[in-house]
C-alpha cells in the first residue's frame, strides 16, 4: 500500500509540468501556496514565452539567426540567446522595441527621396600662417551716475588682413579646456587674421547690453578694434566682490 502511494505521488508529481501552488511554504493543503514575486514572474514569462512560440514564426523574422555554436542572435540589437523562448523574450523588451522604431522611422525618411543638400557656394579657403599675439590694452571704469563698473579693450591689429574685421565672442569656463571650468569666470576672445586668438579671464557676471552700456567700434586706419562692456549692479553685490573686481586686471591666457 504505501509502495502504491509512492507511485502515485511519483507520477503526479512528473505529470504535472504548472506551477505547484500546493505544496509551497505558507500554504494550506489543497488551497494553493503563495507564490513569490520571483516565482510569478517566471510564470509570466513562461506564458508569454508559449504564446509567442505558437503565434510568432521565427523563420520569417529577419532579425533572428542561428550561428556555429548552437545559440542564437538579434541581429537588430547584438545579443545573443540560448534558446528560442529567450529571443522571443528579448523581442518584447524596451531595447528591441525602441530599435525597431528606430529603423522604421529611418526607413521611412528613406523612402520619402533623398534630400538634395543646398548648394554651398565654392569659396576657397584661406590660411595664413601666425604671426602671433596683437597689442592690447584694458582701462577699468566706472559710471559716477549709477556706479556700474565697466571694462575697455583696446586690441591693436597694425597687419590685419585687408578686408578683414576684428571678431570677438564672450565664452563660459565650461567651452574652454585651458583650465578646471569655475563657473565664476567667464572669457573674452578676440580674433583676426593673421593674429593669434587672445582671451581674457572676466568674472562671471550678467553684462548690461542696453544703449550706451555696450558698444564695439573698429578704426580701419589705425586698425585699432575697442569693445566696451558695463555690468548689471547686482542686489546685494559684497564688497569682496567688489574688491576682487577692483584689483584684478584681465590678462591674455596662455
Amino acid at each position: 500500500m504505501i509502495f502504491r502511494c509512492d507511485v502515485v505521488f511519483l507520477f503526479f508529481c512528473i505529470s504535472e509540468r504548472k506551477m505547484d501552488f500546493q505544496n509551497r511554504a505558507g500554504g494550506k493543503t489543497g488551497s494553493g501556496g503563495q507564490a513569490s514575486w520571483s516565482d510569478m514572474n517566471r510564470d509570466r514569462r513562461e506564458r508569454l514565452r508559449q504564446l509567442a512560440l505558437e503565434t510568432i514564426d521565427l523563420a520569417k523574422d529577419p532579425y533572428f539567426m542561428k550561428n556555429h555554436l548552437g545559440s542564437y542572435e538579434c541581429k537588430l540589437c547584438l545579443t545573443l540567446h540560448n534558446n528560442e523562448g529567450s529571443y522571443l523574450a528579448h523581442t518584447q523588451g524596451k531595447k528591441h522595441q525602441a530599435n525597431l522604431a528606430r529603423r522604421a522611422a529611418k526607413e521611412a525618411k528613406e523612402q520619402g527621396g533623398p534630400q538634395i543638400a543646398p548648394a554651398r557656394p565654392n569659396v576657397p579657403l584661406k590660411k595664413f600662417i601666425k604671426i602671433g599675439r596683437p597689442g592690447y590694452k584694458v582701462t577699468k571704469q566706472r559710471d559716477p551716475s549709477t556706479g556700474q563698473q565697466s571694462l575697455l579693450f583696446q586690441v591693436d591689429y597694425p597687419e590685419i588682413v585687408d578686408g578683414i574685421e576684428p571678431r570677438h565672442r564672450f565664452m563660459s569656463a565650461y567651452e574652454q579646456h585651458i583650465e578646471p571650468p569655475d563657473r565664476k569666470w567667464q572669457y573674452l576672445l578676440f580674433a583676426a587674421e593673421p593674429y593669434e586668438t587672445i582671451s581674457f579671464k572676466l568674472p562671471s557676471r550678467e553684462i548690461d547690453k542696453s544703449d550706451g552700456k555696450f558698444w564695439t567700434h573698429w578704426i580701419a586706419e589705425t586698425k585699432q578694434f575697442f569693445i566696451q562692456f558695463h555690468y548689471k549692479i547686482e542686489k546685494g553685490m559684497d564688497a569682496a566682490k567688489k574688491t576682487q573686481f577692483a584689483s584684478s586686471m584681465p590678462a591674455p591666457m596662455d
